[in-house]
């Protein structure tokens, strides 16, 4: 187990990096999760990490690459929703690393 701090105080993570608690993801922390993977969050970013929340609070889960790319496509359009636009933004692994910076617990399929 790891931690992240940050300015409003300590944040607890597992040993791959996921918040243990879905309730401690904030903008900030997603901001600072994003700076140990070397990521500055733009508005591109912003869309697919607030719409991964979405998806987890319709679906209980976090999708794996396929599910993730059908849902951006359904919800902002094919020119968002492809693997292309996906993997630029988030280092050729979408799923997995989206959804540390969401605040979301690891695809069951990612390894």
């Amino acid at each position: 187990m790891s931690e992240l701090v940050i300015e409003a105080g300590v944040i607890a993570l597992d040993k791959d990096g996921f918040l243990l608690e879905l309730a401690d993801w904030s903008e900030d922390v997603a901001q600072a999760l994003a700076g140990r993977e070397g990521i500055e969050l733009s508005a591109e970013h912003w869309e697919i990490l607030h719409l991964l929340r979405a998806f987890y609070g319709e679906f209980q889960l976090s999708p794996a690459t396929r599910p993730l790319i059908k849902y951006t496509a359904l919800k902002l359009g094919t020119d968002k929703g492809n693997s292309l636009h996906l993997n630029r933004l988030f280092k050729g692994t979408p799923a997995k690393l989206a959804a540390k910076l969401a605040g979301l617990p690891k695809p069951t399929n990612c390894i």
